[in-house]
């Protein structure tokens, strides 16, 4: 045993204990989220490109600047909102990595910080490593609403920061226009920092709209927003994503991304900054993720599970309440071992793992994968 430990009661995390799982009996893996599907080689051939034309040492420090002109001009777009890449955009090795490098430069031991649960497993380890405390908000099945007064109540004169994600993984949910005005009230009444994990934005299904932190002048104004390159372009072994801010906040999350990282891979980087010229790379992504969905869920209408169909990520929860007992992290290990195919329990993303007999899929799958799993999954 380490002696002092600074996270000792972190295990490890549930993705790579199910994802093992999968491995270990042969199962369909529908744990983790990624796809088993190639990226585009169009892509690949712009990587293999700039590794030709010699782009194989160090990236500036904030990244390739013709990738975060990109990116701006991405944002203007799309949420009429400009960042500087000079000084408002820097590149990171994954969205985790900038969330790190954001809790990092901001909070302090004492400081207080909001997050919603279920939450993405690094929000609250990270929170801790550097002393704060997570002040953790249940959001309830099945739709996982916030109760902004509930919000407001937790805040206190040590609350530092507060945590979104939307599209909302596990749930699928939403953030809506409403959701964003009252987080911007919230923040600027209590000068609140605003950390917006936004790495499913261009997978939103049913006709709905991103409401990016970016969006609301008042509300980006403090706010670090985090984004991925490899969910959208689904590539996630390739670690590539980023983080904008205005500039006094993003000064200050160089300080910190300078000596974890450094910089990151130059030829993809190069990459990615031909290929976002091209929009509709990402913006017919929902069309295509919804489609992924719609067969899931046309294959699945008369099983057993509960279901209400995600709004957005390429995630869906699965209720198994009418099926099962089991809490839901037996159920997961029996789906794995007994059945051959591998999920994730949900009750490890919740406030002292609340149990509400759910499993998260994955369906950024091909159609016969889906269609494998959904034959197993109406056998219950």
């Amino acid at each position: 045993m380490v002696r002092n430990s600074k996270l000792p009661n972190i295990p490890t995390s549930i993705f790579s204990v199910m994802s093992k799982m999968a491995a270990d009996y042969d199962a369909i893996n529908l744990s983790q989220g990624f796809p088993n599907f190639p990226t585009d080689p169009a892509l690949g051939a712009l990587v293999d490109q700039a590794m030709e034309e010699g782009f194989n040492q160090y990236a500036p420090m904030a990244g390739d600047f013709e990738l975060r002109m990109e990116i701006s001009k991405k944002i203007e777009k799309l949420h009429k909102h400009f960042y500087n890449p000079e000084t408002e955009i820097t590149i990171t090795a994954g969205a985790t990595q900038a969330i790190f490098t954001v809790i990092a430069a901001t909070i302090s031991k004492g400081d207080e910080v909001i997050i919603f649960t279920p939450a993405y497993d690094c929000y609250a380890p990270t929170i801790a490593l550097f002393g704060g405390k997570v002040v953790p908000i249940q959001l309830k099945p099945p739709y996982y609403k916030v109760d902004w007064q509930e919000v407001a109540d937790k805040v206190t004169s040590a609350t530092k920061m507060i945590v979104i994600n939307s599209p909302h993984n596990p749930s699928g949910m939403l953030f809506s226009e409403d959701d964003m005005l009252q987080l911007q009230h919230l923040a600027e009444v209590n000068d609140l920092f605003v950390l917006s994990d936004e790495v499913y934005e261009h997978i939103i299904f049913d006709g709905n709209i991103h409401q990016s932190a970016s969006k609301f002048e008042n509300l980006a104004n403090r706010s670090f927003v985090t984004a991925s390159f490899g969910k959208t372009f689904h590539n996630t072994g390739w670690k590539i994503g980023y983080c904008v801010a205005p500039a006094p906040l993003m000064k200050e999350f160089q300080k910190v991304h300078q000596f974890l990282v450094f910089s990151v891979n130059h030829p993809f980087q190069k990459a990615f900054a031909t290929y976002l010229k091209d929009d509709s790379h990402y913006l017919k992504l929902s069309d295509f993720y919804q489609q992924k969905r719609d067969f899931f869920l046309n294959l699945m209408k008369e099983s057993s599970f509960k279901i209400i169909p995600s709004k957005g990520t390429y995630f869906q929860m699965l209720d198994f309440s009418e099926i099962s007992n089991e809490s839901d992290i037996v159920f997961a290990e029996r789906l794995t071992k007994q059945h051959r195919i591998a999920t994730i329990p949900t009750s490890v993303f919740n406030k002292a793992e609340k149990d509400f007999k759910q499993i998260r899929i994955c369906f950024a799958k091909t159609d016969d994968t889906l269609a494998e799993a959904a034959k197993i999954l109406n056998e219950f």
